[in-house]
């Protein structure tokens, strides 16, 4: 039985000391390059006002990867829904289907960053340590956790608790101000989703029966996806509305397995899907030896505890940045689930620990994340491990 698809999700990352014309040229380079290796399809994020990423708009970026390429599907992975409208959405995707015709995925969140209990409302004070290997470090930390695997060998760590004081952070209150208008009300989620997929059809009228029909976009050859994080709202809504899913892995590993059974449960057969179709997110980095890769590897600690100390996305550290920063147990505390679920090393060891998520979700394909430091040991990454994936079939 040959492996599932393999596909790509790229935030276009900037590189410490590169610049953003650089990282875009890096996404073009690496698109054409994935398509030839034999990957499915090739989604670009959705972020705001982080110094280290450039997917703030994913409709002009999937233009410009579809120009470069020739066969890939490219899509949104994901457009938030939090501060947009179904009409603008579909607008857009419209105009890219017009455009690229058969090719485009339209991937949909709600926002951008998912729903989880709250954190506690203070957290110990700790002194600066010096840095051993943060992996081993990481590791230790989560061990001493009540991180559980499954039957098949996936580890599921403790779910991380400091989303909900991240969303009241400074900088997330002024991201939100930016993006949406002085007032604005956005509507429940599933609402949403009814108005863009009747919008899509051609089929939307407003309470008073009033239709509205966009141009472009009405009758567009998108494939609809919903992303997810739990078995929660996105889950449901995928679910009930027949619509293939997407589950983060890589941002929130401890829900995977709530996040595709959730969506498995709600599921009703629709005109674009007779049974449920997951795909599952995960971080990788491939090189020829372990170590090598885990050199590579290096700087997403670091990188990770950017997002997640509320400052942003920093442009993604070297080696040898990330060697000079001195942790503290809370900054091992805000990385440990990530770096525990990176899968980091050589091809072999790599398409394992790939197979287990792969068993451990029943995902129908996999959407592989890598970022690197230097643009081109990520393309080879992505080199190595499609070349590992084909030996399987």
């Amino acid at each position: 039985m040959p492996p599932v698809p393999l596909s790509v999700l790229d935030l276009v990352p900037v590189s410490s000391g590169s610049d953003v014309s650089a990282a875009l040229r890096g996404t073009l380079e690496l698109a054409r390059a994935v398509e030839e290796f034999g990957y499915r399809r090739y989604w670009l994020a959705e972020h705001h006002l982080n110094p280290g990423v450039v997917s703030t708009a994913p409709a002009l970026l999937i233009q410009a990867v579809a120009r470069a390429t020739s066969r890939l599907r490219v899509g949104s992975g994901a457009v938030l829904l939090g501060h947009r409208t179904p009409l603008s959405v579909v607008e857009q995707f419209g105009l890219l289907d017009a455009l690229f015709p058969g090719r485009i995925d339209l991937g949909v969140g709600r926002s951008g960053l998912p729903r989880t209990p709250a954190a506690p409302a203070s957290e110990p004070a700790s002194a600066p340590v010096s840095a051993p290997a943060l992996a081993t470090a990481s590791a230790s930390a989560a061990a001493q956790d009540r991180g559980t695997f499954t039957d098949e060998g996936l580890y599921l760590p403790p779910r991380f608790t400091g989303f909900a004081r991240l969303l009241r952070s400074p900088r997330f209150r002024l991201q939100l101000g930016l993006l949406q208008q002085p007032g604005a009300r956005t509507p429940p989620y599933e609402e949403q989703i009814a108005d863009l997929l009747a919008l899509l059809a051609g089929t939307y009228a407003d309470e008073a029966g009033v239709p509205a029909r966009a141009v472009p976009g009405s009758g567009a050859d998108v494939e609809v996806w919903i992303l997810g994080s739990s078995g929660g709202e996105s889950a449901r809504v995928a679910g009930a509305n027949g619509l293939p899913f997407a589950a983060n892995y890589h941002v929130s590993p401890s829900s995977v397995i709530e996040a595709v059974e959730g969506y498995r449960a709600a599921f009703r057969p629709s005109a674009a899907l007779a049974e449920p179709y997951v795909a599952v997110s995960a971080d990788v980095v491939v090189a020829p030896e372990d170590d090598t890769a885990r050199r590579l590897a290096a700087g997403y600690g670091l990188w990770v505890r950017s997002i997640r100390s509320g400052a942003g996305a920093i442009e993604f550290p070297t080696p040898e940045e990330a060697d000079a920063h001195v942790w503290t147990e809370e900054d091992r505390a805000l990385v440990a689930d990530r770096l525990d679920t990176q899968f980091v090393g050589a091809p072999e060891t790599v398409v394992e620990r790939l197979n287990v998520l792969q068993r451990a979700t029943g995902a129908d394909e996999l959407v592989i994340t890598t970022i690197t430091h230097d643009p081109a040991d990520r393309v080879r990454s992505y080199e190595l491990l499609a070349r590992a994936w084909q030996k399987q079939a």
